[in-house]
């Protein structure tokens, strides 16, 4: 056998078999393997990184080809410039007509713009059309029409490009694929995403040969939470869902394991302790971290939580948006005289909730142009143990050759639950510890009184009424009425807390969201933090109940 022939044998045969990760970490087989192999034909200008990121993508498509997702849907969210087009509607096609000789399928693709659809139908046809290609599939896979618009085989397989609501919503296929629906531009436009979401539901999902059998593949970035990624997710619709964010958010499920696809797949970036984790890059070899920052310096957080983090909130946020925070930018970067200081904790409180992260947020209240004002002056986040060793002053200074703040990070290191608190209401001179009273919440108080007993601030355990949502709703005026300051520029740990309350109750976490109506509550309740027109209100009733001076009238 000629050696032209036999390694193209031996290519065809690795591109058809399952894929797996070999011992050396390589990936061999698969649509993986067949994306690297042509895929230089495309992009000849630009060099092939690999990443487990397309990996886990054709991973899912695999499984939709042998039949492994039932119902057969897949919903990928993935940040822009993961090459998903290239993927799904471009290589995954070729490789099923191809590789899988299964090129009777029929493939209509829809975007938000005919012209993405037809640019990548243009790259699926270019790519079959390549010797190369023929060389490998020529014998078995042979094109009757190659236009732009659809391309059939002599099989009578195609592969239609259209748009939404354009021309193939009377055309059915084996395959329905939705690549980005919205328009990132017209996403806030709420006629133009409420027609597509509706197209989607009574339009496209009846596009399939074969309702049983047939397959739905939609990837798209996330543009809003009423997206149609959010119909999907809201609604329950039977979608396998793939969802890769740039920067990973530790979750676990009740028995403290990584949440894990139908098909097994669970993100690699996952570790049993979030802090070793939280953060980490979805591809840093094609997204390092100075290019992330500037993505997200330049998208802005609302673009950057939908866009790169797949959690779209509302336009300025939720219930507590963006907007409602009073910047506190003093010329001289110091904060005002604090009448009062609450700090406010969420423990993680039930055998469910062990996995869960624990937070503080500590409150001042200061006088400003004659009203009362509130300022978070510090928040965490932290996954602790509940108690570990008492902190000793002596150990918190440095050692030789040890800064200031190596030491404390070094006793820090030994702490749990309640060392973090006791620290905290120490460090900030606070005057009364607010804590949840549920279950870890008493238990918390009751160490926290027998180990610092002479502490200088009171404890509080608070019974909270009604869910988390309306503990927020409840708390909405104060800051909507501009009641509530944070420091300027925004600090790591108020970025924590501005950004979890914007997209509350929809975000993944929802403890300083908690911690923070909570303090607010407790300022209203003792009558520290009233709003504007009360406190205008009072000032005219004392004036008004004043006894009159009494008047001479015959002084000269």
């Amino acid at each position: 056998m000629h050696v032209a022939e036999q390694r193209r044998r031996v290519e065809r045969q690795l591109h058809e078999e399952r894929g797996y990760w070999a011992e050396d970490g390589t990936w061999q087989g698969g649509l993986m393997s067949f994306i690297r192999y042509f895929w230089d034909i495309l992009e000849p200008g630009t060099p092939f990184v690999d990443g487990w990121a397309m990996a886990a993508i054709c991973e899912h498509l695999e499984a939709l080809t042998f039949g492994e997702l039932n119902p057969p849907r897949l919903l990928i969210n993935v940040p822009p410039g993961f090459s998903k087009s290239m993927i799904v509607d471009v290589f995954w096609p070729a490789w099923e007509w191809a590789a899988m000789d299964l090129s009777h399928l029929r493939y209509v693709a829809f975007s938000y713009s005919a012209s993405l659809t037809e640019r990548d139908n243009g790259r699926f046809r270019d790519l079959i059309m390549h010797p190369r290609f023929q060389a490998m599939y020529g014998q078995r896979l042979k094109l009757r029409k190659i236009g732009e618009t659809k391309v059939t085989n002599t099989r009578h397989g195609w592969k239609l490009a259209t748009s939404v609501g354009g021309l193939g919503t009377g055309e059915r296929g084996d395959r329905v694929i939705l690549d980005d629906p919205h328009n990132v531009k017209d996403s806030e436009s709420e006629v133009v995403r409420t027609e597509t979401v509706r197209w989607f539901r009574e339009s496209m999902t009846s596009r399939l040969n074969n309702m049983e059998t047939g397959s739905i593949v939609i990837i798209m970035q996330r543009v809003h939470e009423n997206d149609v990624s959010g119909e999907i997710l809201e609604h329950d619709l039977g979608y396998v869902h793939l969802m890769i964010p740039m920067r990973y958010v530790w979750s676990a499920d009740d028995e403290g394991l990584p949440y894990a696809t139908p098909i097994g797949w669970v993100d690699p970036r996952w570790q049993s302790n979030p802090e070793d984790c939280e953060g980490e890059l979805a591809w840093p070899e094609r997204f390092s971290e100075a290019v992330v920052s500037r993505m997200e310096k330049t998208l802005g957080p609302y673009a950057s939580a939908g866009q790169l983090q797949q959690t779209p909130e509302a336009r300025g946020g939720g219930i507590i948006k963006r907007s409602f925070w009073q910047p506190w930018e003093p010329v001289d970067g110091k904060f005002p005289a604090f009448d009062y200081v609450v700090a406010s904790l969420d423990g993680a409180f039930t055998d469910k909730e062990e996995n869960d992260p624990s937070a503080m947020t500590v409150w001042g209240v200061f006088d400003h142009h004659g009203y009362t004002r509130a300022m978070l002056i510090t928040a965490w986040r932290k996954w602790l143990e509940f108690e570990g060793e008492k902190p000793d002053p002596d150990d918190l200074k440095p050692r030789k050759g040890e800064s200031s703040r190596d030491a404390q990070e070094r006793m820090q290191a030994k702490w749990g639950l309640v060392e973090h608190v006791y620290d905290t209401c120490n460090k900030w001179k606070v005057d009364r510890l607010l804590i949840e009273a549920k279950a870890t919440g008493i238990s918390v108080g009751q160490s926290l009184r027998k180990r610092y007993g002479r502490a200088r601030w009171s404890t509080q355990l608070v019974e909270p009424a009604g869910d988390k949502v309306a503990r927020a709703l409840a708390q909405q005026s104060a800051f909507s009425q501009g009641m509530i300051y944070v420091p300027m520029p925004l600090r790591q740990w108020g970025a924590l807390v501005v950004d979890e309350m914007a997209v509350f109750p929809k975000g993944r976490y929802r403890d300083l969201t908690d911690s923070a109506t909570q303090a607010v509550k407790h300022l209203r309740d003792i009558g520290l933090l009233v709003d504007d027109e009360e406190q205008r209100a009072a000032k005219v009733d004392v004036v008004r109940h004043e006894p009159r001076k009494k008047v001479n009238p015959y002084a000269v």
